[in-house]
């Protein structure tokens, strides 16, 4: 099945903090985009075979417009690279659907938004329909300083402003993060989010078990996670492919089975996303991303082939 891809237009542009470009993406046509539930992402084809996902962090209600704030990553691998250079106002760009892999939980009675740095993106959409319902929210917001910080002024000025909160290293004490204090005891009907940084991340969750939430109360999206690939190898059968490969310590699934021509749909690489996902049909897969729940895992019938190796000699795989 080939997914049916969105033209959108660059209609605004605008340079945030440091290294932060936000955005505003249109339908070429003027008509209204796709409805889309706070959580959701786009992927960006920015490029021939560079496609990235990021964040929508827009109004869910207002479907004029999309936006997006892309941080300008040192370490890229072409992908915010490519945004920041090419994505300039008035420039065309193809674009996903919105897909959702981080909703929110429909029976809440009480959500707590923790976003780090960039991943305060999805908080944002999150703020908007948790708004708009009537729902009671916190909101907050990361960072090293404020000065470098993007959606500053957005969140000052949102209808949601007395539920946002802002932490950054660079100022007083007395704003900095009470992490046990803002989660309180984990009780039914309290859901935590977080994105940021994989280190702020694992604060925060750690954190959340420590107060007694549950893993169904914590909800998480990472955006950037190093690949481990360290391990023995192991062979990997592609059954409907009748092909058999070996996949060598420091290489992927995913290389190892492009060399005997069996090519896998990919975007982020980094056990994020969940595009390259594959059936196991035998075989115990040693997981590594962090795509998959707990308890996905433990079924070991499915893994990301872009990250994840084998605790078994063998892999047989539904490809």
């Amino acid at each position: 099945m080939i997914e049916e891809l969105l033209d959108v237009v660059v209609r605004k542009r605008e340079l945030q903090g440091d290294g932060v470009v936000v955005l505003d993406l249109t339908r070429r046509d003027g008509s209204l985009l796709p409805v889309f539930d706070a959580g959701a992402h786009v992927d960006i084809h920015i490029g021939p075979g560079l496609v990235r996902q990021y964040s929508l962090c827009s109004n869910p209600a207002d479907l004029s417009v999309y936006r997006l704030g892309v941080l300008k990553d040192p370490a890229s691998r072409g992908g915010s690279v490519g945004v920041h250079n090419t994505l300039l106002e008035g420039s065309e760009v193809q674009i996903s659907a919105p897909r959702n892999l981080f909703p929110l939980a429909g029976e809440a009675r009480r959500s707590i938004l923790l976003g780090g740095g960039i991943g305060v993106t999805p908080m944002i959409a999150m703020a908007y329909a948790l708004h708009d319902r009537g729902e009671t929210f916190e909101l907050h917001y990361c960072g090293r300083e404020r000065c470098r910080s993007a959606f500053i002024e957005e969140l000052a000025n949102a209808p949601f402003a007395a539920n946002v909160f802002t932490h950054f290293d660079d100022e007083g004490a007395e704003q900095k993060l009470d992490l046990a204090k803002v989660l309180g005891k984990g009780e039914v009907g309290v859901h935590m989010y977080t994105c940021g940084p994989g280190g702020f991340m694992d604060w925060v969750i750690q954190g959340a078990c420590r107060q007694g939430y549950t893993e169904e109360h914590i909800h998480k999206e990472y955006f950037q996670v190093e690949v481990d690939t360290s391990g023995d190898s192991f062979e990997v059968v592609a059954a409907r492919s009748g092909k058999t490969v070996q996949v060598a310590e420091g290489q992927t699934i995913l290389d190892a089975l492009a060399q005997v021509g069996i090519k896998i749909e990919i975007s982020c690489e980094q056990g994020v996303c969940g595009t390259c996902l594959c059936d196991v049909l035998e075989g115990e897969p040693d997981h590594r991303d962090v795509y998959l729940t707990d308890d996905e895992k433990a079924g070991n019938d499915q893994i990301l082939v872009c990250c994840s190796r084998a605790k078994s000699k063998k892999l047989v795989l539904d490809i």
